[in-house]
């Protein structure tokens, strides 16, 4: 979605009328999640994507007709459609997309500056197209036109924010399941309002003295924008060149980091977010505050010195992925390396060693999409099976 936001804060500096068309619900096999969105121009130009395909070229048609005087649009395509065919939508999915007009009010410069600095940020958009808030960091910019709908609309996208959650929110009683509504906490760790829950929407509630706090009927599409997650490589090798480059491309925040200056440069990483001259283990205890479950570190140095101290530091920190590149012999050494320096069993049994998945493939980009295959399948919980030998949806998220 990165590229879809300023592409969307460019047109908006220069003038140009577009329409953003988002997933706001999903049902069955969709090849994007709730808050993939799609931007057409004025002038026809099309950046991002709804559906991989299958609908965008209607997705296109009503935002002709948005921008000729038209609505917002609320439109759902499924397999059971009489027009699925002529749409394209085959996959035996359902997706409900919102299509609207963003014009010079929507404060697109504010939300493609966080983006762009990895501060979490949400959108909300009313689905009746009056007026737009940015809310992240404990401020919000723009306005829905009430104040009472404001801070109440503030605090669902915070909510949602906090965990990542795209959906809509609606001032009835009713909630998405797994998202936010503006009540009290409740056991599961939800804000909840005590409403009934349903699939795509979230329910306000109300407020401290007993009113409603969002106009009855009135849906709000909050888009959240959570912080990229880190891609940390040890080790600038030519191994790592093509592996930097594949993971900015896959929306990663990427550091490069080698205690050889010839090695660590920008020229040789281009599209890395930093490139740092230190040793390893010096860099990541300094930035251990920064390393979370979305983290995948991966150590390419064919060094002991400096794989030894760093990787005992990953395996004992929260990061969801650590990888080390070498031999099955490397790997042995590098073992008995770690328990010397205190690594238990449990600590070390993370560690992802030789680093990939079994591709065949060779060389330094082959190499780098084994890598990043392995870590999307951790991320993501997938199988690492050919789709032919599974059933069931394609996409199940």
């Amino acid at each position: 979605m990165r590229h879809v936001i300023d592409q969307a804060a460019a047109w908006q500096r220069s003038g140009t009328r577009f329409v953003m068309a988002t997933v706001v619900r999903t049902w069955g096999s969709s090849p994007h999640a709730p808050g993939a969105s799609m931007l057409v121009s004025e002038g026809g130009r099309v950046v991002g994507s709804v559906s991989g395909g299958c609908v965008e070229a209607e997705v296109c048609a009503l935002a002709e007709d948005v921008l000729a005087g038209a609505a917002p649009v609320l439109a759902r395509w499924g397999i059971g459609d009489e027009d699925a065919f002529a749409v394209g939508l085959t996959c035996g999915g359902t997706i409900e997309v919102l299509i609207r007009e963003m014009g010079a009010q929507v404060p697109l410069g504010r939300l493609a500056a966080d983006v762009a600095a990895g501060v979490p940020v949400a959108l909300v958009t009313p689905v009746d197209g009056g007026g737009c808030l940015v809310v992240g960091g404990g401020t919000v910019s723009g306005s829905l036109g009430d104040p009472r709908t404001d801070r109440v609309a503030a605090l669902a996208a915070e909510g949602m924010l906090g965990r990542g959650a795209d959906g809509l929110v609606t001032g009835g009683g009713e909630a998405a399941d797994g998202l936010v509504d503006g009540g009290d906490d409740d056991a599961d760790g939800m804000v909840g309002s005590g409403g009934d829950t349903a699939d795509g929407l979230v329910s306000s509630g109300n407020d401290a003295d007993g009113g409603a706090v969002c106009a009855p009927g009135r849906e709000l599409l909050v888009q959240s924008f959570g912080s990229r997650p880190r891609l940390l490589i040890f080790g600038a090798a030519e191994f790592a060149r093509p592996l930097a480059d594949m993971g900015a491309a896959l929306g990663y925040r990427v550091t490069v980091c080698d205690a050889r200056p010839a090695f660590a440069t920008a020229e040789r990483f281009p599209r890395a977010d930093e490139v740092v001259v230190e040793r390893p283990d010096r860099w990541f205890r300094a930035h251990e505050d920064r390393i979370d479950a979305t983290t995948a570190v991966c150590v390419l140095s064919h060094d002991a010195r400096f794989d030894v101290p760093v990787l005992a530091l990953a395996l004992r920190s929260a990061a969801g992925y650590v990888g080390a590149m070498g031999s099955r012999r490397t790997h042995e050494d590098r073992m008995e390396r770690l328990r010397t320096a205190g690594v238990t069993e449990a600590e070390a049994a993370r560690l992802r060693s030789p680093i990939g998945l079994d591709l065949g493939g060779r060389g330094p980009e082959e190499a780098a999409l084994s890598i990043l295959a392995e870590i999307v399948a951790v991320r993501q919980g997938g199988t690492v099976l050919p789709l032919t030998v599974r059933t069931g949806p394609v996409h199940t998220g």
